[in-house]
């Protein structure tokens, strides 16, 4: 399976698409656009990949199948970040990662952590209607460069999200892990499937 076949599975977990920050992202991967063409500045701190590999495997935890720290998630996020997103994106998942330093999600026990992200992901749902509110309004103003410039980004958790699964189930152990993996096809047939059986993916 080729990584835009993948992207397209992945998407459809997420229940349809990707947002489009990230579709916009996966294109200047694909493209190999060269390092200038992107902002400079960006980075994090030790914690912070810290917070980013935790709250990864939190998102897709190692039970009898590999987790995300398992199969490199958390290196596949910054990476993504650095090289493939604008600096709107930037300010907010840095904003996100801050917000949890400073309530010590590191030193918090599971149930903390967990309780913790559950008040992340329901607090998203407000911040994605503002942020689609202000890109409708971006769209229809004429000083669209001047409030690009001070437009918040994608929210942390819709980030961290999408990013924490497609770095999954774009890697060959998340591929594996969730589907009969059939690196070389052979011919096309109508088959049974068995109960439980994984789905195929070529």
């Amino acid at each position: 399976m080729n990584r835009r076949t993948a992207i397209t599975h992945v998407a459809t977990m997420l229940g349809g698409a990707f947002s489009a920050p990230t579709l916009l992202a996966m294109k200047r991967w694909e493209d190999r656009l060269p390092s200038e063409s992107f902002p400079t500045g960006f980075s994090l701190t030790e914690n912070q990949k810290l917070i980013v590999a935790e709250v990864a495997e939190a998102i897709i935890p190692k039970t009898a199948t590999p987790g995300a720290k398992d199969v490199g998630v958390p290196a596949f996020i910054v990476m993504m970040l650095q090289d493939c997103y604008k600096t709107p994106e930037h300010k907010s998942f840095a904003e996100g990662l801050i917000k949890l330093e400073k309530q010590q999600f590191l030193s918090m026990n599971a149930d903390q952590r967990n309780a913790l992200l559950v008040q992340v992901e329901a607090d998203s749902v407000e911040e994605m209607k503002a942020y689609q509110v202000q890109q409708t309004k971006m769209g229809d103003n004429e000083d669209r460069e001047q409030m690009a410039a001070q437009a918040k980004g994608l929210p942390f958790w819709r980030l961290i999200k999408e990013l924490t699964m497609l770095g999954y189930f774009t890697s060959e152990q998340g591929i594996k892990s969730s589907f009969e993996y059939v690196p070389i096809p052979g011919k096309l047939e109508m088959i049974k499937m068995k109960p439980n059986q994984k789905s195929f993916a070529y």
